[in-house]
């Protein structure tokens, strides 16, 4: 289990006890495969040369401040970018109240009073397209050269590849984001080096699958970017126990009942839950089955839910021998 990550949620709290470090700054929503590559040489660095592999994040997204017109839907919470953080050994983190006042500040201020006064980075790895300060006037290369005169090293981390039918060459944030609109969960995973999840509550639904069709755990998440509506093939976990089965989930409208809301729903397919099931869970999306449509009657789309069961068991099987 990965070590939990020191979170600091303003500049003033991290001041007195952060540094000195190895540090990497940007958003990194989803935690994707370049970040991770990036995040692995922080932990490699730090331990090289005795610092404390550290990140600087950013809440809310910078874009919601300065355009918010372009705002990106996010996939994850800043808290679940620490954790996912965590997993691969960075040790504490800045969660950085991105406001009027720090969107002002230019690249030099931002260098240093952040990055030398405040955290007292000794390296600073980022990627190699990084952007900082007002109207994003700073790059990779007048951070070398402002780190030259301040007292510490940088490096750019060149972005992950990922190869294959329909994906992009360069791993990024808002290439995942497409994929999951358009309902490619898998292409999603690829460039994540993980399986694309939403995670939160289980709240109360409807209270007709169980009689008329088949029993649900329906999920409450924070997440802004779902997949595209449909039917998907998925791993269920119970977040406190560590308890994983088999699913099938649907992200729609429940026409059948004539539904007007949004609903995340997960049918187990190892056997009822004992006593009153997992309060919290995180539902790992696979591949997409179908679209989501009217049936005539509630038993039609409990015997096209037992097909799709089917379906996701042989594909889990398979999975599970790769």
């Amino acid at each position: 289990m990965a070590a939990s990550v020191r979170i600091y949620s303003s500049l003033s709290g991290a001041r007195s006890d952060f540094g000195p470090c190895a540090l990497t700054i940007g958003n990194f929503d989803g935690v994707h495969a370049g970040h991770r590559r990036i995040l692995r040489r922080v932990v490699e660095t730090g331990a090289q040369r005795g610092l404390t592999p550290s990140a600087l994040l950013f809440d809310p997204h910078p874009t919601r401040v300065v355009a918010p017109e372009r705002a990106p839907r996010l996939m994850t919470t800043p808290e679940e970018r620490c954790e996912l953080m965590g997993s691969e050994g960075i040790q504490q983190a800045l969660i950085l109240p991105f406001d009027r006042q720090v969107a002002a500040l230019g690249p030099e201020e931002f260098i240093v009073q952040i990055l030398v006064e405040a955290l007292r980075a000794r390296v600073v790895l980022v990627g190699d397209n990084f952007r900082f300060g007002n109207r994003a006037a700073g790059t990779t290369e007048s951070l070398a050269e402002a780190g030259r005169r301040l007292g510490f090293d940088t490096e750019a981390v060149p972005a992950v590849k990922v190869r294959g039918r329909g994906l992009p060459c360069d791993v990024s944030s808002s290439a995942i984001r497409k994929a999951v609109e358009a309902g490619d969960v898998y292409a999603a995973g690829r460039m994540l080096a993980r399986p694309y999840w939403l995670q939160g509550s289980v709240v109360a639904g409807h209270g007709v699958g169980a009689k008329q069709t088949v029993p649900t755990l329906n999920l409450r998440t924070e997440s802004e970017m779902l997949p595209k509506t449909g039917v998907y093939v998925t791993r269920t976990f119970d977040i406190d126990s560590g308890t994983r089965w088999p699913s099938v989930t649907n992200i729609g409208y429940r026409p059948t009942f004539e539904g007007d809301a949004l609903s995340i729903e997960s049918f187990l397919l190892a056997g009822p839950l004992e006593g009153t099931g997992p309060a919290r869970i995180r539902v790992e999306f696979l591949r997409r089955i179908r679209d989501e449509r009217k049936f005539e009657s509630p038993a039609a789309l409990k015997a096209q839910i037992l097909r799709d069961a089917a379906l996701s068991q042989r594909y889990l099987r398979r999975v599970s021998r790769l």
